[in-house]
């Protein structure tokens, strides 16, 4: 569905991203890992059109990303942000209708159709009972998952999620990832950049790990994630646990 060839973006002289090859199939959850600033948000930017100046290719179903107007490509990709603070308190049902605005013509508003778009992708994420309440008097779990609704609310097949556990609470965090995991399992293909290992290891079925803008690593999270990935990424040394529950990551013992 997706496959990026050579990929290489400039910020002024500085290279964020090198040469990068990799593609990503239709379905499941593919997890984006690697430190600040080795360019997941880039390469994400770039797969959205925001930074159309890059050298290489990525062809998003056989067909090259900078083809697509803006419109053709809404109704591909979805975007997820880390947390949204909109110039307005909206109301829920608002917040998620704003995701159904590629389907419109300039000026018009949501008719019954967008609604009814807006209410299902709240029912399936378990949020209807939120409709009219404020979004910025929400928790930080509640936001995240109205922020996922109004991309299914978009009705793109491909979800591109940037941290979506990043500020959250550790309940919230099982939350939104057993929600992502059923999304990627219903047929959306998902991409999602993390800053927790773990969350690759536990839920994901793909791990693209980037190092100073290239691919580090690329396979399934158990081929993958080990104590020398660990340590190439985050510089820090670690050790496996095989529980009842899967693979646990943690500090070596004696490691500070």
């Amino acid at each position: 569905m997706i496959s990026v060839r050579d990929l290489t973006f400039s910020y002024d002289a500085k290279p964020v991203l090198e040469h990068l090859s990799f593609s990503v199939p239709e379905g499941g959850l593919t997890a984006l890992l690697g430190c600040n600033g080795t360019g997941k948000t880039t390469l994400f930017r770039c797969m959205l059109g925001i930074q159309p100046h890059y050298s290489g290719e990525i062809d998003l179903d056989g067909r090259e990303l900078r083809q697509y107007s803006a419109s053709q490509l809404a109704s591909k990709i979805a975007y997820i942000p880390q947390n949204h603070y909109p110039a307005f308190n909206y109301s829920v049902l608002d917040m998620v209708l704003m995701g159904t605005t590629q389907q419109l013509r300039a000026f018009a508003s949501p008719g019954p159709k967008q609604i009814r778009l807006a209410e299902e992708a709240m029912a399936r994420l378990g949020i209807s009972a939120l409709s009219y309440r404020d979004y910025m008097r929400l928790s930080g779990g509640e936001k995240q998952l109205v922020l996922i609704a109004r991309a299914l609310a978009q009705q793109a097949p491909i979800l591109l999620m940037d941290e979506p556990t990043a500020s959250l609470d550790f309940g919230n965090q099982l939350r939104v990832m057993d929600q992502v995991r059923q999304l990627s399992h219903s047929g959306y293909t998902v991409v999602m950049s993390t800053h927790n290992p773990q969350h690759a290891l536990s839920y994901c079925d793909r791990v693209l790990a980037l190092k100073s803008g290239r691919v580090q690593a690329d396979g399934t999270p158990e081929d993958v994630i080990d104590e020398a990935l660990m340590e190439a990424l985050y510089g820090v040394s670690v050790q496996f646990e095989d529980t009842s529950c899967g693979r646990i990551i943690m500090a070596a013992s004696g490691h500070k």
